[in-house]
């Protein structure tokens, strides 16, 4: 995108914004659906993991190679929302802790509304773990790249809002007041 416009034209880049955040989230959300709840053709399932930091004991025991690969995947499956949450938000000017809480806390929500929607599906086991590790993930990216991101935003708009407006003149005194006038009798 060629940056923020002036007047008008700011306002529909952060439309156009607002509007790329939400089609890629639910693009993204859809792809996440797709991927933990499709019935999976297995001959056998494990049982449901509902001890925390089990099933991570458990991939590392497996060697270094697998369980990056597996623990990786749980941290990366939801990691994207970290950015694309606040981006379909579309507001610059927020807390960063309050920012992190949010995105956070809606991407737990929707991770433990993942795991109680696998209950029903063939093949799929929830896991606590899975939830642990996609929220992680969330707050990783969400840290790595939204407060620079806003930051970067924030100057760009105030750069150009700057050159659009014309420079104050200098001050030519105070300004002149009119002294009390008495009622006519």
């Amino acid at each position: 995108m060629g940056g923020v416009r002036q007047g008008s034209g700011g306002r529909t880049a952060a439309i156009r914004f607002r509007a790329a955040g939400g089609f890629l989230l639910a693009a993204h959300l859809l792809l996440v659906g797709w991927i933990t709840l499709r019935p999976l053709d297995v001959p056998w399932v494990s049982a449901a993991n509902l001890q925390p930091l089990a099933g991570i004991k458990a991939d590392l025991a497996l060697g270094g190679v697998q369980a990056t690969r597996r623990i990786g995947e749980a941290v990366l499956l939801l990691a994207p929302l970290g950015v694309l949450l606040p981006l379909a938000g579309g507001r610059l000017v927020v807390s960063p802790w309050g920012s992190l809480v949010r995105t956070v806390a809606a991407a737990a929500l929707l991770s433990l509304g993942i795991e109680l929607l696998q209950t029903g599906v063939p093949g799929q086991v929830v896991d606590i773990d899975s939830l642990l590790l996609n929220t992680l993930g969330v707050a990783a990216v969400h840290l790595a790249v939204v407060p620079a991101a806003r930051a970067r935003l924030r100057h760009r708009a105030e750069t150009e809002r700057g050159a659009a407006l014309p420079r104050e003149e200098a001050s030519q005194g105070p300004t002149p007041t009119i002294p009390r006038v008495g009622i006519a009798p």
